[in-house]
């Protein structure tokens, strides 16, 4: 099977484009983070390109969205030069029925939260099988934490009935390293009853920078579904 015919990456496009077709001229958009929003990167920049979007500038949220940008021809800008952003574009790796999301597969989850808070509309871009219907049915809630407070950070969210790991390189030796140079701890909770205050609680412990957890803040869900091997877009 070639790419151009991969059911699974047809539709990530899909709900890319779907994602990229809600952005308007005179925009500032917060870009994401992960592959299906590298997909709505892409044909933002192919908007501009073909001049049906106009006086676009984007606002990354990782070295990989800004890296992305510049390639498809999105000017880009800095939250010090901006007093707001009007939409946002970002993946999740869970969500749940009240659109809250766990983020941070990809580690970039502490800038992805400041710009997708920011955002007057907040378009969130998944494939179905990250719905869940509870937060850490599947996956690890994501903690950025500066070097010198992992361990004892990790003792704290054992008390709270978490299993922390820190987060590993993959084809490096070492932890991953975050934008920002801290680690990431993945904790996994057999249930999370109440994400707001579980996000609460997680960031008042020393030495946390920021959590995974995003609540409150889901405008849209666009999910991608492939049917009978055709992709197909549906929203929350």
């Amino acid at each position: 099977m070639t790419a151009a015919t991969d059911p699974v990456k047809l539709m990530k496009q899909k709900v890319g484009k779907a994602a990229a077709d809600l952005v308007k001229s005179g925009s500032i958009v917060g870009l994401g983070t992960g592959s299906t929003t590298a997909f709505a990167i892409q044909y933002i920049g192919e908007r501009l390109k073909s001049g049906e979007l106009k006086d676009i500038v984007g606002v990354p949220t990782s070295f990989q969205a800004e890296v992305l940008a510049r390639e498809y021809g999105i000017p880009l800008t800095t939250l010090d030069a901006t007093d707001h952003i009007d939409i946002a574009i970002d993946g999740a790796d869970e969500v749940d029925p009240q659109k809250n999301l766990i983020k941070g597969g990809g580690a970039a989850h502490t800038r992805e939260k400041v710009v997708d808070y920011l955002a007057d509309q907040f378009i969130v871009v998944v494939d179905g099988g990250k719905l869940v219907d509870r937060l850490g049915s599947v996956f690890a809630v994501p903690v950025e934490v500066i070097p010198m407070a992992v361990t004892p950070v990790m003792r704290a969210v054992a008390k709270l009935g978490g299993k922390p790991e820190l987060r590993m390189g993959v084809k490096k030796a070492g932890p991953v390293i975050t934008d920002q140079g801290n680690m990431v701890i993945d904790v996994k909770f057999d249930s999370i009853d109440d994400p707001v205050n579980l996000e609460k609680t997680l960031n008042n412990i020393p030495g946390v920078l920021e959590n995974g957890i995003f609540v409150n803040c889901a405008d849209r869900v666009l999910i991608g579904e492939v049917k009978d091997g055709q992709p197909v877009v549906r929203e929350m």
